[in-house]
C-alpha cells in the first residue's frame, strides 16, 4: 500500500473515530430528577431512625435507616450491637398498598439502610410510609412521612 492510501485510510478511521460519539451524543435521552423525602427523626430501641422516600416520576422507593441516637456512654463496648426487628410498610392515601417489609437486621454503629417497598403510583396521589424498629423489651414507636407524588 503506498502513503497516500495508508493516509487516506487512517484519515477515514480517524473521521469515523470522531464522529461516533456525537452521533451517540444525540441518541441520549433526559431521565426524570429524582427527589428524596425523609421524616423527623425518631428515637426507636434506643436508636434514631427516619424513614424515606425517593420519588422519580410516578416511581416510589421506601427505605428507613437506623443510626446512633447520640454519641456513646463511656465504658460501653464498641461497636454497639444491637439486634432489631424492622417493619417499613407504604401505602397511597386512600388507595392501595404498596406492601410492608418485616425482616431482622443487626446494627453495629454504621447508618443501616433497611429497603423492601417500592411501587408504581398515580400521579397527583400522597403516598404514607411507616418504620417500626424493635428490640428485646423495647416496642417500636415507628416514624412516619407522607410524600406527594407529582409527575
Amino acid at each position: 500500500m503506498n502513503r497516500l492510501a495508508q493516509f487516506a485510510a487512517g484519515a477515514a478511521g480517524a473521521v469515523a473515530l470522531f464522529a461516533a460519539p456525537t452521533a451517540a451524543a444525540a441518541a441520549t435521552t433526559t431521565t426524570a430528577a429524582t427527589t428524596t423525602t425523609c421524616g423527623s427523626s425518631g428515637l426507636q430501641a434506643g436508636l434514631s431512625t427516619k424513614v424515606c422516600a425517593d420519588v422519580t416520576g410516578d416511581s416510589v422507593v421506601l427505605y428507613g435507616q437506623i443510626g446512633l441516637a447520640g454519641p456513646p456512654s463511656p465504658g460501653t463496648p464498641w461497636p454497639p450491637h444491637v439486634e432489631v426487628l424492622t417493619t417499613l410498610s407504604g401505602d397511597v392515601v386512600g388507595g392501595a398498598s404498596l406492601g410492608t417489609s418485616q425482616g431482622r437486621a443487626v446494627f453495629t454503629g454504621s447508618t443501616l439502610r433497611i429497603d423492601g417497598v417500592a411501587g408504581t403510583v398515580p400521579c397527583g396521589s400522597t403516598v404514607h410510609a411507616s418504620f417500626g424498629v424493635e428490640a428485646i423489651w423495647r416496642l417500636p414507636a415507628p416514624v412516619t412521612v407522607d410524600v406527594p407524588v407529582v409527575c
